[in-house]
């Protein structure tokens, strides 16, 4: 069974109006945003990975949703198992950073003893508070497509977690990424429609259009890169599909109030259209990551 398989069958039982019909990345109950993210080890973080950083992604991938919603963070529920005594008091160690470091309190949770060689697997829910929260369903035909920050750094990061040469600042971008808390907040009242970037531009692009019933035109020249991965050597295809990069994708039809960048625009019909030198290409077998 595909996720997109048990989404469908998850969407057969009773849900809550706030569910919005499992179609986006968060529940709302009045001004009340709720989301929930897990990370299993082998699949979003390296068995070497250290604790801390793990702590650190756990908590940022799911701010990186309420972040998408432009809220504030109210306080996150662990569910963790214990399995190593020096990792366990690594990764509280780290998680105490990060909690302090986006003013993000604990409210509660649960822990499990894990089997001896069973991979870890952790999950939180975090809790904020907004006043504007766009869905991934409301761009408009004519609207276009912005992205913050630089994508890919957070892909070639894995590949140098995995053993590639690279700098250290690509590998940041994989192990901490920053949540756009700010961001959000500033774009929430003005965007018809935000997520946050995390199986790949391309597949969240296409996400969103398809959520909002159009089609999405994206132009490969525009998407942002760093130096440091130009300089790595990934092109901006192979950016478009790697994931992890936690920055927002928004649908408006003004300039934003911060810094980010247009990459396409949204138009009546369906499907990705995918530009180079102004000039349709065939798209890649693979858009981004699926589990």
């Amino acid at each position: 069974m595909t996720e997109a398989d048990f989404l469908a069958a998850l969407r057969r039982l009773p849900l809550h109006a706030g569910a919005h019909g499992l179609n986006d990345d968060a529940a709302h109950l009045g001004d009340l945003i709720m989301t929930k993210d897990m990370i299993v080890e082998g699949v979003h973080f390296l068995a070497n990975d250290p604790p801390a950083d793990v702590a650190w992604k756990l908590v940022a991938t799911n701010l990186s949703d309420l972040a998408a919603k432009g809220a504030v963070p109210v306080g996150v529920l662990l569910g963790v198992p214990i399995s190593d005594d020096t990792w366990d008091r690594a990764f509280l160690a780290g998680l105490d950073t990060v909690l302090h470091s986006f003013a993000c309190p604990l409210l509660g949770g649960d822990t499990v003893k894990l089997p001896a060689n069973a991979p870890r697997i952790l999950s939180l829910t975090a809790l904020g508070r907004s006043a504007h929260a766009p869905r991934r369903d409301g761009a408009k035909p004519g609207d276009t497509l912005w992205v913050t920050g630089t994508i890919g750094d957070a892909g070639a990061g894995l590949a140098i977690a995995q053993g590639t040469e690279g700098p250290t600042a690509l590998l940041q971008r994989y192990r901490r990424p920053t949540p756009r808390l700010g961001e959000g907040q500033a774009l929430a009242p003005i965007v018809h429609a935000m997520m946050d970037v995390s199986d790949g531009l391309l597949i969240d692009a296409s996400r969103m259009a398809a959520a909002s019933g159009l089609s999405v035109t994206i132009n490969l020249a525009t998407v942002p890169l760093s130096d440091a991965l130009r300089t790595f050597g990934h092109d901006a295809l192979t950016a478009a599909t790697a994931g992890d990069d936690y920055e927002l994708l928004f649908a408006c039809d003004t300039t934003p109030p911060v810094a980010a960048t247009r990459i396409g625009t949204f138009a009546e019909g369906t499907g990705l259209t995918l530009l180079d030198a102004g000039r349709p290409i065939p798209l890649p077998e693979r858009l981004g990551y699926q589990h």
